[in-house]
């Protein structure tokens, strides 16, 4: 393998078209490619045609190694499984999956009267169904696969049962561009309802009668910027306007608080945050403001009697720290968890009687219970810093149980429910990896590589322990939105780590995983941090001990891909292979077109392009931008027609570059034309897609699938 090679029968560059662009700040420069924006184009498809045409070829060519790489991951898979029981009210509710089919089946179980927390619940409630012969009383909510059986792509995006319990309101996606068809279904009969919303975001927010509910719409930017209220029985066109937000840089969503006293909307750009409440008890009810905009402050909240519990990074505190207030006086605060630098407090969660932070220290996640007054009540987290715990499902309001999920490199994840007076802790579902699955096999660990500027970036890697002697390595990146890697186990990453090759993920910054302080140092003038981080892991990988430093390759997706062709260009020899999914590559002619979707709320993630000297930075890491003519690593590049996040000419653009700039380019470039930024839909089309980057990573890395 391979029989044939990646630049064999490649297609040429696509013809170079230049246009004269004017960018945000004023200057021109000249675009080549400009015409691959012209979606409905039948040149442009063609080109995506031909590329798709030499992927397919490579991978048909390798199919022997993508379908067995394929059927390992669903071997390791328990394709016939239910997920662990979640108690919301009168009922228990979770999902089943059966070999063979795509897509979850949504189910739930009457609970016996009188029980309202876990630890009542008798075993065959609360620990998982044999999901190969389903209970008698088990009631089937929704198939996602009846569902989907019509479609070429099907998501679930929005799935919001009432509070009596009585119906639930389904989102469905039919194309991958995230906008959502929203249906009403009466759970008593399992008929839907006359009730249809179009162009809908993601989110619903019932009111406590469960006769209404509040949706977002989007505007032809993709933003969520209305909020309607839809009484049920009523056409759309009579539903009522209850808030609008003209501020571009703005998204809109909705929810419910726990306690299920408040609506809530909430209004927030990439730094800061406004919170608008509704009486649930009024169906009529107009949002009354509880924290209007100050640009910059940031607050995540929670509600529970007659006082609100938030974090903040007002008054300097760029880690947050945890306040209560009055619903009826917000501004008049008491500090529960003062500011900690270095310690991250990323949401607080109230019950009747508690509250749950979830922290980050060190690129290591905790969870702590507090009482309402900020007193510590427990630590619930591992000392392994290579893992991650984190708060589960926790519907119900009043509770003396806080469930979590608790996941690393090389260890499945199991669900437990900790008890908040007595610690006793019961573990309700830990995931099965048939196959023979062994951890005492596998090895994690974390090291440190020193950025241009001293700073230690942590690296967490996962290898088998009988590995080569000089191993090759997949490293990940990502690096911004402040969005973490944090260490998870993945049944489908065995197949790389079964034939020696290690894995690595590249904490750099851009990232939340230090703290603000580490996002803030890779964002804005400051984000060539996060290239030079990764590169300096790279460097540092590939002086460790056991690993192979001509066999390191490169892997991340959207923002990720941009952290990937962004190091490609300033240091392609490190790499033996890259593979970049739906990647944001062509920032600044992005950032310059604010009627591209997701366009002006990211000025404050990349910074204003207006400003020529923000221009300067973007212009000088922009993938696009900064091809140049030297041999890059063979390179697996993807898109989606339909993707609103990063629309698919991106990497169309990119990829044109290379094939025409850079010394014999070995590129497969594969555009999904029915999805979006997620890839296909069901999880058998998923396994394949990772079936094929598993493939052409072992065949860069010269190892056979078959040894």
């Amino acid at each position: 393998m391979p029989r044939i090679t990646l630049t064999q029968n490649a297609p040429d560059a696509p013809t170079q078209t230049p246009v004269t662009r004017t960018l945000a700040d004023g200057r021109t420069v000249t675009d080549p490619y400009a015409w691959l924006t012209e979606r409905d184009n039948p040149e442009v498809l063609a080109y995506l045609a031909r590329e798709n045409a030499h992927a397919d070829a490579y991978f048909a060519a390798n199919d022997d190694a993508v379908q067995q790489l394929a059927k390992e991951i669903a071997q390791r898979v328990q394709e016939t499984d239910a997920s662990a029981p979640v108690l919301d009210g009168p009922y228990v509710y979770y999902r089943r999956t059966l070999a063979g089919a795509s897509y979850p089946v949504h189910v739930r179980r009457p609970v016996p009267d009188g029980i309202t927390d876990v630890d009542a619940l008798p075993d065959h409630l609360r620990f998982p169904v044999d999901p190969h012969n389903p209970p008698d009383d088990e009631q089937v909510l929704f198939d996602e696969n009846t569902a989907a059986a019509e479609h070429t792509y099907f998501r679930l995006g929005v799935y919001a049962v009432s509070p009596d319990h009585q119906r639930v309101v389904e989102g469905i996606d039919t194309t991958g561009g995230e906008v959502f068809t929203l249906t009403v279904r009466d759970l008593a009969t399992g008929e839907s309802e006359t009730d249809t919303v179009e162009n809908a975001g993601y989110g619903v927010a019932w009111d406590a009668s469960a006769t209404s509910f509040l949706y977002t719409t989007l505007d032809d930017a993709w933003r969520p910027y209305r909020v309607y209220r839809h009484q049920l029985g009523t056409p759309q066109a009579d539903d009522e306007l209850l808030y609008e937000e003209t501020d571009e840089r703005f998204f809109v969503g909705v929810g419910r608080t726990r306690s299920g006293a408040y609506q809530v909307i909430h209004a927030g750009s990439k730094i800061t945050d406004e919170w608008w409440f509704i009486d649930a008890s009024d169906r009529h009810g107009r949002p009354q403001p509880v924290f209007t905009r100050t640009t910059g402050i940031q607050i995540d909240l929670d509600h529970a009697g007659d006082t609100l519990y938030f974090l903040t990074n007002a008054n300097g505190c760029d880690d947050f720290e945890l306040r209560s207030a009055p619903v009826t006086d917000p501004h008049t605060h008491t500090v529960l968890r003062a500011h900690q630098k270095g310690v991250r407090l990323e949401s607080v969660d109230a019950f009747a009687t508690h509250l749950v932070l979830s922290v980050r220290q060190d690129a290591t996640t905790n969870v702590q219970v507090l009482t309402h007054d900020g007193i510590l009540i427990k630590h619930i987290g591992t000392p392994d810093d290579v893992a991650t715990t984190v708060a589960g499902a926790n519907p119900q309001f009043h509770t003396r149980h806080l469930r979590t999920v608790t996941t690393a490199l090389a260890t499945p994840t199991t669900v437990t429910d900790v008890s908040v007076d007595t610690s006793q802790t019961t573990i309700v579902k830990t995931q099965d990896v048939p196959g023979g699955f062994d951890p005492q096999q596998y090895e994690t660990w974390r090291t440190y590589a020193v950025s241009h500027d001293g700073a230690e970036i942590p690296i967490s890697l996962v290898a088998k322990r009988d590995r080569p002697a000089y191993a090759p390595v997949l490293m990940y990146v990502y690096g911004a939105y402040e969005i973490s890697l944090d260490p998870a186990f993945s049944a489908a990453r065995l197949n790389l780590l079964d034939r020696g090759v290690m894995f690595a993920l590249a904490h750099v910054r851009g990232g939340g995983d230090k703290g603000r302080h580490w996002y803030e140092n890779g964002k804005f003038a400051a984000k060539n941090n996060t290239f030079i981080d990764t590169i300096a892991c790279a460097i540092h990988l590939t002086a460790a001990d056991g690993v192979d430093p001509a066999h390191i390759a490169i892997r991340g997706g959207s923002a990720g891909g941009l952290t990937v062709g962004a190091a490609l260009n300033r240091a392609p020899d490190l790499f033996c292979a890259a593979v970049a999914e739906v990647p944001f590559v062509d920032v600044a002619a992005t950032l310059s077109d604010p009627s591209l979707p997701l366009t002006v709320i990211e000025y404050d993630e990349w910074g204003d392009p207006r400003d020529a000297a923000m221009m300067d930075v973007i212009l000088g890491y922009s993938p696009v931008d900064n091809v140049t003519r030297k041999t890059y690593p063979p390179l697996y590049v993807t898109a989606g027609l339909n993707d609103p996040r990063v629309q698919y000419f991106e990497p169309a653009k990119w990829v044109a570059t290379l094939r025409s700039k850079t010394l014999d380019p070995a590129v497969l470039f594969a555009t999904e034309m029915g999805s979006g930024h997620g890839g296909r839909s069901g999880r058998y089309d998923a396994w394949q897609d990772e079936a094929r980057v598993h493939a052409f990573l072992l065949d860069m890395f010269g190892i056979p699938v078959d040894a």
